[in-house]
């Protein structure tokens, strides 16, 4: 399974968002700190939950750092997160 899906559906599971888009953003990053063979090492992610209602911006990536720990400690170099609560303005 492409890290990317994992990704997509551990947040999923966890979150259970209104919208959910993960991008791999590796290519972007060749030749830089943690870039690998096969890429899959920088992923942006932008979701819309619930969960983050009345949490601040550190809560939030907090908790989506929680549920993506084992992705974290493994392959992944880089997370950007864009988390909002629905009808917070987002950017995507």
């Amino acid at each position: 399974m492409r890290t990317e899906q994992t990704i997509s559906e551990k947040l999923s599971k966890a979150f259970t968002p209104e919208s959910l888009k993960v991008v791999d953003e590796s290519h972007l990053h060749a030749g830089h700190a943690g870039d690998r063979p096969g890429g899959e090492t920088h992923y942006r992610v932008y979701i819309v939950s619930q969960a983050f209602k009345n949490k601040s911006r550190i809560e939030r990536h907090r908790m989506i750092n929680q549920a993506l720990a084992s992705e974290l400690a493994g392959g992944v170099h880089a997370l950007a997160i864009h988390a909002s609560a629905p009808g917070e303005a987002t950017v995507a």
